[in-house]
């Protein structure tokens, strides 16, 4: 702390290629720190998927339905604690551009089955009681204003044609950060009533919580036997998986994103470096000065790694700042055409390692440079 003055005199030498190399740093953080939040968007489901929850769709494809009444011979298969289904509504309110999921759901056990997706007692039983009621998540009701008792109509684009009309009885709210807090649902009661008479008693996929996350494989193995050879025959596999599998529909989104965020590293260190190797050789003559009057080889290294770390302090901080104040404002812009963004701490913990790091290598090799600078032939220079 007593060589405070020097280090920022230093630092603030050239004024403009300082704000530069903070601005890019402050630039790199904040893709970083996206990348990571959209990664994470896209990897939920898998990683807080439950252990002791499968998932049951048609064998042929999940846009292929399953009969209503598989429901009954899964309930007999030894280790299945409780069964419900879902239907994929996939209809628009007021435009195309207001997405978000819609799902028929079993409401006699859906509270059961996502124990973790809350919804009061009271608002559950006016839901049970209204038959053209719908249970919103919250994020989705905040985004378009929606309240307890608001009619809301939306357009289908499978199920026949024509608005459906549904009453909002409540909200329910995840109990974790990253739970999904954007779904409708409504019962399956109204849905039979509208379909098509060849559409009824079919069911999207069915969602299984079994006695233990060990007779998950059991399970799942004894649910495909049943349906072997059958019209309908099944997939069933654990609820994590699902998620991955659906994942793989957008293409390597892990791989993509750990290849763009490697190249931001890589072009970080880069430019950081560049920059503190330029400072040092300015001052090379300063250097050997310091060393003359009695500086030590540590001292020397330790004031080119201080000016690099305060670099990447600063613009590590700023990107970081910059994504806490413009991820919400840019989840709230992509209408639900990405799963909901959640920057969590530990990204934000990361990525300041992260620019650490790069201040601390890109440093490091001027720094070195410094330290060995001979005094005579540093000034033989001048």
């Amino acid at each position: 702390m007593k060589f405070s003055r020097l280090i920022f005199a230093n630092l603030f030498r050239k004024k403009i290629r300082l704000a530069l190399t903070i601005g890019s740093f402050a630039v790199a953080l904040f893709l970083f720190a996206f990348l990571a939040v959209v990664r994470d968007a896209f990897s939920r489901g898998a990683d807080i998927a439950s252990a002791d929850r499968l998932f049951v769709i048609n064998r042929t494809s999940i846009i292929n339905p399953i009969p209503l009444s598989y429901r009954d011979k899964m309930l007999r298969i030894p280790g299945v604690k409780m069964a419900t289904h879902n239907n994929w509504f996939g209809g628009v309110y007021q435009d195309e551009k207001n997405f978000f999921p819609q799902f028929v759901i079993d409401p006699e056990n859906q509270r059961q089955v996502y124990p973790e997706l809350i919804v009061s007692d009271q608002e559950w039983n006016n839901f049970l009681k209204d038959r053209q009621g719908a249970i919103v998540g919250v994020h989705t009701a905040q985004r378009f204003g929606w309240k307890i008792g608001d009619r809301v109509p939306i357009k289908t684009t499978i199920w026949g044609s024509g608005n459906w009309e549904f009453n909002i009885d409540g909200f329910y709210h995840g109990k974790r950060a990253q739970d999904d807090e954007t779904q409708f649902w409504f019962q399956w009661d109204y849905f039979e009533e509208h379909v098509p008479d060849a559409l009824k008693g079919q069911v999207g996929w069915y969602v299984v919580r079994v006695d233990s996350p060990d007779d998950a494989v059991r399970v799942s193995k004894s649910i495909d036997a049943e349906f072997a050879n059958s019209p309908f025959e099944t997939k069933t596999e654990t609820e994590s998986a699902f998620a991955a599998s659906w994942v793989k529909q957008f293409g390597n989104i892990r791989f993509l994103i750990l290849s763009i965020g490697t190249v931001v590293f890589f072009t970080l260190l880069l430019v950081t470096g560049n920059t503190m190797a330029i400072s040092v050789r300015e001052r090379t003559a300063e250097l050997a000065v310091f060393k003359a009057i009695g500086f030590s080889h540590r001292a020397v290294l330790l004031f080119v790694l201080a000016e690099s770390l305060l670099i990447s302090l600063l613009g590590g901080a700023m990107g970081l700042l910059l994504a806490v104040m413009a991820i919400p404002v840019m989840a709230n812009a992509l209408n639900g055409m990405l799963p909901q963004l959640v920057l969590a701490p530990s990204v934000l913990a990361l990525g300041m390692v992260t620019a650490l790091a790069v201040g601390l290598a890109s440093g490091l090799l001027p720094g070195l440079g410094a330290m060995r600078l001979q005094i005579v032939n540093a000034l033989r220079r001048v």
